[in-house]
């Protein structure tokens, strides 16, 4: 089958079969931010926007993407890498492997509610796991970040 969308605002068309997933054409595609965790939709690190918004791409066929645009990290790094640094200021990427889900999500949040309270952070980053820090640092770097923008921090 022939898929054609908008990859990090490049056109790309390849052929699939009907059974790959999203993640896998991403991987292909070099997008690596992209990844495995738990094969089941439970992890959050497979966090990708399909038309701006997030969707779980181990759970999405390949062929769901056509006609559609598809951002992954690697395509959202000027919005990222601001937020990433008052992850990393809280100590809050100890291993790094949930960060590129977390903070697409927290991107996507900002988006939806830019001054959300703790308990609406929480629930954002609820479908992404994290074994090493036990979200307060992300907490605390989401907070800084939101009253960083509040004081007009860059846009």
């Amino acid at each position: 089958m022939k898929i054609s969308l908008v990859l990090n605002g490049k056109n790309v068309e390849a052929l699939i079969s009907d059974d790959r997933l999203l993640i896998d054409f991403l991987r292909d595609h070099g997008c690596l931010s992209v990844k495995r965790g738990c094969e089941s939709s439970n992890c959050g690190l497979c966090t990708v926007f399909m038309d701006d918004k997030p969707v779980l791409s181990c759970s999405v066929l390949a062929a769901r993407a056509d006609g559609h645009r598809i951002d992954t990290l690697e395509g959202l790094q000027k919005e990222a890498e601001e937020f990433g640094a008052f992850i990393a200021d809280q100590g809050a990427e100890q291993c790094g492997f949930c960060n590129p889900g977390m903070v697409m999500n927290a991107i996507a949040m900002f988006r939806e509610n830019p001054d959300p309270t703790d308990d609406e952070i929480r629930e954002y980053l609820a479908g992404n796991l994290c074994r090493c820090s036990g979200y307060e640092g992300q907490l605390r770097g989401i907070r800084a970040f939101i009253e960083y923008k509040k004081k007009g921090g860059a846009s």
